[in-house]
């Protein structure tokens, strides 16, 4: 849907639809025919509503044939909905079966990656509205413990270069704008906002890949750092950041400062247990599952210690009695700040969003709770549609 801050720009807030399970396009369409429309009349009856799709390789591959590409542009149009940002996060399946750690695959080390990518942009920019900024978000890189070498950093970024390259041209052929949002997240290449900027302003935005985007493109170097900047920014997953510890003004100043643009932000909760020993431990047994990582970010005295998944920060924790505090990432629904004996990390989604009211931080807004199905069953005491509008009026009543 479309909001107008009292400046009067605009920016857009939907949901993502990797909350439904569907790897091929037709289980994508069908879940969009079946929930879209719906959730749209609870929320905004008779306005424009916007998607943020979820596409996986296959379903790109699929809706990138011109008949399933106007079959969805008649929905879309006859519906009054309207695409204004893609997660090409996931590549492959993302419901029902062992995700973890493979989710990041294929990497940007993998020219996998890009061929994907530039296939989303493709298909994007055949469903983006004319005048409409998009964005694409992406892994952060990789999974933190396969880049070894600055030969592996490298090669990401060039990836990376080559892929707004070709968003560059789609904007000459077409007139239509898409960024790349990178999504820092806990264990990966990009986990932190310090690590970011560092990315950013001293690789991607470098003397190399603004000399390779020059010579990709027939440019000079000044147009060539200028379009770097304009189709590369960040995702600001709001439950990555608050799992970090990250501090909402900071993280904020930090990319400002470097001229770093937030493409896209994702408002997602995770898990705040300020107080865990090894009493609490079969409190958490409902939040371990076999599909999707938890990374954990433990506070204790004065450090931060980070561990791949749940069961790991379990097993480190052992018999101790000692408290520290724990941050989970585990998507739990954003309208909840409590968690029967936890809590969430709403309070970081609150502060971003109150700076939102108070001057946007970016175009787009997406609510990101996918792990509805994997959610302790106390935790889902409605259909997932009707969670779907709980989340966007607590967003839409925190904006106004």
């Amino acid at each position: 849907m479309k909001l107008v801050h009292a400046s009067g720009r605009l920016s857009h807030l939907g949901y993502c639809s990797n909350i439904h399970a569907g790897e091929s396009w037709s289980a994508v369409r069908d879940n969009l025919q079946r929930y879209i429309p719906g959730i749209r009349d609870e929320l905004v009856p008779g306005e424009e509503f916007g998607i943020g799709l979820r596409l996986s390789a296959a379903a790109v591959a699929e809706l990138a044939h011109a008949d399933a590409l106007h079959e969805f542009r008649q929905f879309l149009e006859h519906n009054d909905l309207y695409v204004f940002t893609i997660n090409g996060f996931p590549y492959g399946p993302f419901h029902g079966t062992r995700v973890k750690e493979e989710v990041y695959l294929p990497d940007w080390m993998d020219t996998e990656r890009l061929r994907y990518t530039n296939q989303l942009a493709d298909v994007f920019a055949a469903l983006l509205p004319e005048g409409l900024h998009g964005t694409i978000s992406t892994v952060p890189g990789a999974f933190k413990e396969r880049v070894t070498t600055t030969d592996d950093v490298r090669q990401m970024a060039d990836n990376m270069v080559r892929q707004a390259a070709h968003l560059v041209s789609i904007h000459e052929k077409t007139g239509r704008l898409i960024s790349l949002a990178l999504e820092p997240e806990p264990c990966c290449f990009l986990e932190t906002i310090d690590e970011s900027v560092d990315f950013f302003t001293r690789v991607l935005f470098g003397d190399a890949s603004v000399a390779l985007m020059a010579k990709l493109l027939s440019i000079d170097e000044h147009d060539a750092l200028a379009l770097l900047r304009r189709h590369l920014t960040l995702c600001l997953d709001l439950c990555h950041a608050a799992v970090e510890f990250e501090d909402p003004d900071e993280c904020l100043a930090r990319l400002d400062a470097a001229g770093i643009t937030i493409g896209k932000l994702q408002i997602s909760s995770g898990l705040r247990l300020t107080q865990v020993n090894a009493a609490t431990v079969d409190r958490l047994q409902p939040f371990i599952d076999k599909v999707y990582l938890h990374q954990v970010v433990e506070h204790y005295k004065g450090e931060l210690t980070r561990y791949t998944d749940l069961p790991e920060a379990i097993e480190h924790l052992g018999d101790s009695q000692e408290y520290r505090e724990w941050r989970v990432h585990f998507h739990v629904p954003i309208f909840l700040e409590q968690l029967a004996e936890f809590s969430s990390t709403q309070y970081f989604v609150s502060a971003i969003l109150n700076r939102h009211r108070q001057s946007p931080i970016s175009e787009h807004l997406e609510v990101e709770t996918y792990t509805w199905d994997v959610l302790p069953a106390e935790l889902r005491t409605e259909s997932v549609d009707q969670a779907i509008v709980r989340e966007m009026r607590w967003v839409l009543e925190a904006l106004s």
